[in-house]
């Protein structure tokens, strides 16, 4: 009996794996260094923290062509000031950003300078979930939002999703940061869940395996793969 069809398709599954599996290592940290990046508790408030977004008011005592209504900080979390130019204002609270402004105008233009800062506008809160799960997409975000209560929205990693390694991407100071976390550890107490942020991307990896070995039993029936061989 020639069995050449089957044997065929078979080494093309471990092909199909061996190249689904071949993409280089994340660059972003797993285990104790992720949470470093990516708390388990932001240890404030959110609804404190500057956003990208967010509208401000700025005041600086005895200077009004300083002082605003307007300043709205851009996609990447700055804010440009007169006389101080672009500044970082995500991820602070206004307390810490009339702080560092008060300590740039200071330093250089304004002596003893007084500032005060106040979110007076802000679009709404949101987070993104792509990759392997039931419902990608983007969801509002709440105070409580945790890794495991994202994906929950997201009506969880489906049967393809890898996961050991559930990329969470957030920006920080401007850059680009992550972490990579077990959502088998999370699940069973083993490790923290950290907290989702506004703005944060999580990415459910797609398992190369598993992806391989569903698509390739959808395409061939079990029946035409293996034989019986007789005498």
């Amino acid at each position: 009996m020639n069995r050449s069809g089957p044997a065929s398709l078979v080494l093309a599954l471990a092909a199909l794996v061996s190249a689904c599996s071949s993409a280089g290592p994340s660059p972003f940290p797993v285990g104790a260094p992720a949470y470093d990046v990516i708390p388990e508790s932001a240890g404030v408030d959110q609804d404190d923290i500057i956003r990208a977004g967010d509208r401000l008011t700025i005041r600086v005592f005895g200077e009004p062509e300083l002082s605003g209504e307007a300043y709205v900080v851009d996609s990447s979390g700055y804010l440009q000031v007169p006389l101080v130019g672009e500044v970082i204002a995500a991820g602070q609270t206004p307390r810490q950003f009339s702080a560092e402004l008060a300590r740039r105008l200071s330093n250089r233009y304004v002596r003893d300078a007084s500032v005060t800062v106040a979110i007076t506008d802000r679009p709404l809160a949101t987070y993104t979930v792509e990759g392997s799960v039931t419902s990608p997409g983007t969801y509002p975000i709440s105070g409580s939002t945790t890794l495991l209560t994202a994906l929950a929205q997201a009506k969880s990693p489906n049967n393809v999703a890898k996961l050991d390694d559930i990329l969470v991407l957030r920006t920080i100071d401007g850059k680009k940061a992550g972490g990579r976390f077990n959502l088998n550890d999370i699940r069973r107490g083993r490790a923290a869940d950290p907290q989702i942020l506004a703005g944060d991307t999580i990415v459910v990896i797609n398992s190369a395996t598993k992806s391989a070995w569903r698509d390739f039993l959808s395409a061939v029936p079990l029946l035409n793969l293996f034989t019986i061989l007789r005498n």
